[in-house]
């Protein structure tokens, strides 16, 4: 039991994971998931003037509450464990999510079944666990930190530096496929059978970790003689060139098939191939390369940028093996995955796409406005919205568009003291297997300079 969960942990983690990098999720700045989350993304230029903001943030991680409480839920030795909370915590568990104590246990018990190999042959019996054809997930986590050496110097702020950092560098992608006669059947209210049929769903899984080392330039050219009207004007110029160092590739094909009889029940089929079929490719080691490039400008009260991430980007990951994991029969209980031979499959090259990044923001004395614009993982998105400072208070709208789906957003920030400030903002969380939305709390304090 606990090697199946193991395999299925990754495979459905990692759909969740995917599906909320770079987002609101995982934000330590409550402020900024009230606006939407524009943060200027991958973009270096932006970064280097994110770095120069008026206040810091402390995120107030209520969501680890959640998490805490669960710990024996997560732990698949466990007989408390409980696959789908697992998921939704990983995805995101710093922010305090509504309604997830209470979430419908249907859809672990559809998923463990299929590991012990006992699910019902009435799939009616897991009705109110409602899975979706999902657009593919993908996501890239790479941080860097470093120090700017200073090189030269000159009047208003302006510099040529010598960047150095490094970070982890952290991408996933899958792709699930669910028959719709299966959506059918565990959507609708009234019991649905479906006579001799071959229901199926499938997930192609694939995660890399590896370590980034990064060198580059880190330049500042100011602009106060061409009307600029503040210490932060200037055009901001970065690139990095990073060495990947791989240390994990993980690779799954996940196929599952349900015959249905003449009754539409389920049955087993012994003329076909095994009906749960998991493929494991997986590496240790391997060695690649990224380049990262971006622009902003700060002018007066406006704020650009641009920027590229991932620019040639790839692993050699080398001496890959693989392992086939199978189930012949999912209506007995016969326990565990079957694990087929490990076999080499030579080198594998694993190229990302590259990341594109603008953004355009407005900030003047009672109120801002901020919008980012992407291209690459997951195809387009947005992320947007604005601030009302009103003395103590702060009122904060945003929207984010990510994966064909709109999340709303909203905040309040309360200014303590002058010092001191407490933002809280409500969002859509569509961090789980159902991809339901659910109201979500982030709580941050700003220290103001």
């Amino acid at each position: 039991m606990v090697g199946v969960l193991r395999v299925l942990v990754f495979v459905l983690c990692a759909s969740a994971l995917t599906s909320t990098a770079s987002a609101q999720n995982w934000s330590f700045d409550a402020r900024k998931v009230g606006m939407g989350s524009p943060t200027g993304g991958e973009n270096l230029g932006s970064k280097m003037i994110e770095e120069e903001r008026q206040y810091r943030s402390i995120v107030l991680p209520f969501g680890l509450i959640q998490v805490i409480r669960d710990m024996d839920r997560m732990n698949p030795s466990k007989d408390e464990f409980d696959l789908v909370r697992t998921i939704e915590y990983a995805a995101s568990p710093l922010h305090y999510t509504i309604g997830r104590d209470s979430s419908d246990s249907k859809a672990d018990d559809f998923i463990t079944d299929i590991g012990n190999g006992e699910l019902s042959r009435d799939l009616n019996d897991y009705k109110g666990f409602i899975p979706v054809n999902q657009p593919v997930a993908e996501g890239l986590s790479a941080p860097t930190w470093g120090k700017t050496f200073r090189l030269t110097e000159g009047a208003g702020g302006s510099f040529q530096g010598l960047y150095v950092g490094a970070g982890p560098y952290v991408s996933m992608r899958t792709a699930p496929v669910i028959d719709e006669q299966l959506i059918n059947i565990l959507g609708t209210d009234a019991p649905m059978y479906i006579p001799n049929a071959q229901l199926t769903a499938q997930d192609a899984t694939q995660g890399q970790i590896a370590m980034a080392i990064a060198g580059g330039y880190r330049g500042r050219i100011a602009l106060a003689g061409i009307g600029g009207g503040s210490n932060r004007d200037g055009l901001y110029l970065a690139a990095n060139y990073n060495y990947l160092h791989g240390f994990r590739y993980e690779d799954f094909d996940f196929r599952l098939r349900m015959d249905t009889d003449r009754f539409g029940l389920l049955t087993v089929n012994p003329a076909l191939p095994p009906p749960l079929f998991v493929s494991r490719t997986t590496a240790e080691s391997g060695s690649g390369m990224a380049i990262d490039v971006g622009l902003g400008v700060v002018m007066n009260n406006w704020e650009l940028g641009l920027g590229a991430s991932g620019i040639g980007n790839r692993i050699e990951w080398t001496d890959a093996e693989q392992t086939v994991y199978f189930h012949t029969n999912l209506l007995d209980g016969s326990g565990d995955l079957t694990e087929g031979a490990t076999v080499p499959v030579g080198d594998v090259r694993v190229e990302l796409p590259v990341g594109y990044k603008a953004n355009i923001g407005y900030d003047v004395d009672r109120w801002a406005a901020m919008a980012e614009f992407g291209h690459g993982f997951q195809g387009n998105s947005f992320r947007g919205g604005g601030e009302l400072r009103m003395g103590v208070f702060e009122l904060r709208a945003g929207a984010s568009f990510s994966r064909e789906i709109w999340n709303p957003a909203g905040g309040l920030g309360i200014n303590l003291t002058q010092g001191l400030g407490l933002d809280v903002a409500v969002y859509s969380n569509t961090a789980n297997v159902e991809r339901e939305r659910r109201p979500a709390l982030a709580f941050s304090l700003r220290f103001n300079r």
